[in-house]
């Protein structure tokens, strides 16, 4: 094929169209320019124009003179303040005010590099600068954009802090010029400088000029090195790239490029910024602040309350912080203390992997008689503001914890019973073995249940079909995909899998009787004027099961911390009813990624988890999490149960009664025939002992091992 005589044929072409395209544009524009002259139609776009920039400008006007800036400056040393569940102050939310100081409170140094920096005609203009608005607009004439900024004065930028959004809209740009020409005629320059740098983000979760200096130099905003001011100064450009923290290059670049600017602006001498250019900014760097002492006192909690708020209501996360919200949450202040202070202590967890990364856990206690998430911890560690909250957000396999909400409950509602025998064995269609690696053939529902037997799960899911167990899970919470209908959802391999806060409202299901309630932190929220925007003061559940099948699981759930898998967990002085859960590691299978022990009472639920956030061949976890979170769980319990009803289980443990379902206040107060049975079976032991000793010696004391402890795991505990 010839290319160049296609050229030529498609060049020919055009040219034939445009032959016959030309007469019909110009008799067009003829027709066009006729009907322009006629009708005046450049007046009528004139008036048009004129009329739409009066109506915008009316609007703008009517908005700006409507919006209470007399009350700003007010407003901004309010805080959006948090209440517990019985309505008491349990914090304020910093916002983007931070610990307000006045202007005397700031070094000369901060005003001058802010002015040389932001805005050189602020004492000059009255809101707004035409030279930096000419600026803009060339701005947007080559780049077809407003990013870059440019035509904000320092009030305009108050404006918007203050009052609008961040995007970069002509609409707001004008929003922003009126509100700041209001503004200037409220407050004096002084006022503005000092509201604006109370309300200027400065990074790692901290707003406002003192607590910036704490944060980075330890020290309050008036005592700051010209450097240091330089720095704090510097950042405003982006806060996230610019602060000596973590990004230590970019931060002293930046503060070289602010002296240097102070230079031009004849603040300072070249050779005054050539000295602190010198500095070694790195030494400079101290962390004094605290956000306990702006009132953040429960930081994990609060965080996640300005998440739910941002996801389930649409709030904006800067308007939560700054705009004077009353938030009244399910928040027990005596469970998060005891939470917190339990998680300061490290001797409860174990330690740290060969390469030294940290065992993260996280925790979450929940009303389940309606789904109030009271008590939350988001990992170990150093705090960061609003960093990836574990209680909450992660998903990580729940390991046997699912069994009763996967196997278990729908076997119940298929008609099998707590004392039912299932087959311990391995099966054909399903690879799977209990922890210890043995098999006993058969065992009872709720032996398998509080000894946290996997064979007997694979086998009754089978039993019952995939497709129940897969859509009871669902109807517990549990966000499962398609992939996730296989057997090995009896064990907990999940394709995403789930978080502390879900299992544990799936676990208050069985605690209230059957309902299934939607976690949460926030009741109520109002706005600065009084209006309630959120209320969910009653929220609605959603019957799953049945109070017999609650019954029936719970006996049996009793179990675990009675006879079974958290036996270590167990507290001396109050009854639970829970389950364990472990996750192997790929790496080494005698070891896990993930370990859990949930547990409750009528009152509470306590989910709690720990494991390496990113599990590798050194970050696994050795033991059972009986084992390792036996003291952890524990003292939580003894930490939270003391301040709620203690309202007794209904049912007896399934141990106790040989697994059958029985009102706990039916079961005899001494229990007599089991006493009766005890004393039985130690008189065989004594006969069996002797028996034993003389023909094989040594094997007398694991026989009677066996006996003591069939005996004992008959018997009824406190």
């Amino acid at each position: 094929m010839d290319f160049k005589k296609i050229m030529e044929k498609i060049k020919i072409g055009l040219k034939q169209f445009w032959v016959w395209l030309k007469p019909h544009l110009i008799t067009f524009k003829q027709h066009f320019t006729r009907l322009w002259k006629k009708y005046h139609l450049t007046k009528v776009v004139i008036l048009l124009t004129l009329v739409l920039t009066l109506i915008m400008s009316t609007y703008l006007f009517y908005l700006a003179k409507t919006t209470k800036v007399e009350d700003l400056a007010s407003g901004l040393k309010e805080a959006s303040v948090i209440y517990d569940q019985v309505d008491e102050e349990a914090g304020r939310f910093q916002a983007q005010k931070g610990n307000y100081i006045e202007y005397e409170q700031i070094s000369p140094y901060v005003i001058d590099a802010l002015i040389s920096t932001e805005d050189r005609r602020f004492y000059e203009h009255h809101g707004f600068d035409l030279k930096g608005i000419a600026r803009a607009a060339v701005r947007v004439l080559i780049n077809r954009s407003t990013v870059g900024g440019g035509g904000s004065t320092l009030t305009q930028q108050l404006a918007k802090n203050a009052y609008l959004t961040l995007d970069q809209t002509f609409s707001r740009k004008a929003k922003e010029l009126f509100l700041a020409i209001e503004i200037e005629k409220k407050y004096s320059k002084n006022e503005i400088l000092t509201m604006y740098l109370n309300t200027a983000y400065f990074g790692n979760g901290v707003w406002g000029l003192q607590d910036a200096s704490h944060k980075y130099f330890g020290v309050d905003a008036l005592n700051l090195s010209l450097g240091e001011a330089a720095t704090l100064v510097g950042m405003l450009k982006g806060p996230s790239i610019y602060n000596p923290i973590d990004h230590l290059d970019n931060a002293i670049n930046r503060r070289d490029t602010v002296l240097q600017v102070m230079v031009d602006n004849q603040k300072l001498t070249q050779e005054e910024a050539n000295a602190e250019q010198q500095v070694a900014l790195g030494d400079l760097l101290y962390d004094t602040y605290n956000p306990a002492n702006s009132g953040y006192r429960y930081p994990y909690y609060f965080d996640a309350v300005i998440d739910e708020a941002v996801r389930l209501y649409g709030l904006d996360d800067e308007d939560i912080l700054k705009r004077g919200y009353k938030i009244y949450t399910g928040l027990d202040q005596n469970y998060q203390s005891n939470l917190q202070s339990i998680y300061a202590e490290n001797g409860y967890f174990p330690p740290n992997s060969t390469s030294g990364d940290l065992v993260q856990s996280a925790t979450i206690a929940l009303n389940p008689n309606n789904g109030e998430i009271q008590g939350l911890i988001g990992r170990r560690g150093d705090y960061t503001f609003r960093g990836f909250n574990l209680a909450v957000d992660m998903e990580r396999s729940p390991g046997s914890t699912i069994k009763p909400l996967s196997v278990y409950t729908p076997a119940l509602e298929a008609g099998y019973t707590p004392d039912q025998i299932l087959k311990d064995e391995p099966q054909s269609y399903y690879e799977a073995k209990n922890f210890n690696g043995t098999y006993q053939g058969e065992v009872s529902m709720y032996h398998a249940v509080a000894q946290s037997l996997n064979l007997p799960a694979v086998w009754l899911l089978h039993e019952i079909g995939l497709t129940k167990g897969f859509n009871k899970a669902l109807e517990f919470g549990l966000p499962l995909t398609e992939n996730d209908k296989y057997y090995g959802l009896a064990l907990g391999g999940l394709e995403h899998g789930t978080s502390p806060a879900v299992m544990a409202s799936a676990y208050g299901v069985f605690a209230n009787g059957g309902t299934l309630y939607s976690p949460h932190l926030i009741r109520k929220i109002v706005d600065s004027t009084g209006a309630v925007i959120v209320d969910k003061t009653q929220p609605k559940g959603k019957r799953i099961i049945s109070k017999q099948t609650s019954d029936e699981m719970t006996s049996m759930l009793l179990g675990t911390f009675s006879n079974g898998t958290a036996v270590n967990a167990a507290s001396y002085n109050y009854t639970l009813a829970g389950k364990t859960g472990t996750t192997e590691s790929s790496y080494d299978t005698s070891k896990s990624n993930d370990q859990w022990i949930i547990g409750y009472t009528p009152d509470v639920v306590i989910s709690t988890w720990i494991g390496f956030e990113q599990p590798s061949a050194e970050n696994v976890i050795s033991g059972t999490g009986g084992e390792n979170m036996g003291a952890l769980f524990r003292a939580q319990i003894d930490g939270i149960l003391p301040y709620t009803a203690q309202t007794p289980f209904t049912v007896a443990d399934a141990y106790v009664t040989g697994g059958q379902v029985i009102a706990a206040e039916d079961v005899p107060e001494g229990n007599d025939l089991l006493k009766k049975e005890l004393q039985e079976k130690l008189d065989q032991v004594t006969e069996k002992a002797k028996e034993e000793v003389k023909n094989i010696g040594g094997k007398v004391i694991e026989k009677s091992k066996e006996l003591v402890r069939e005996i004992w795991n008959r018997l009824p505990r406190p």
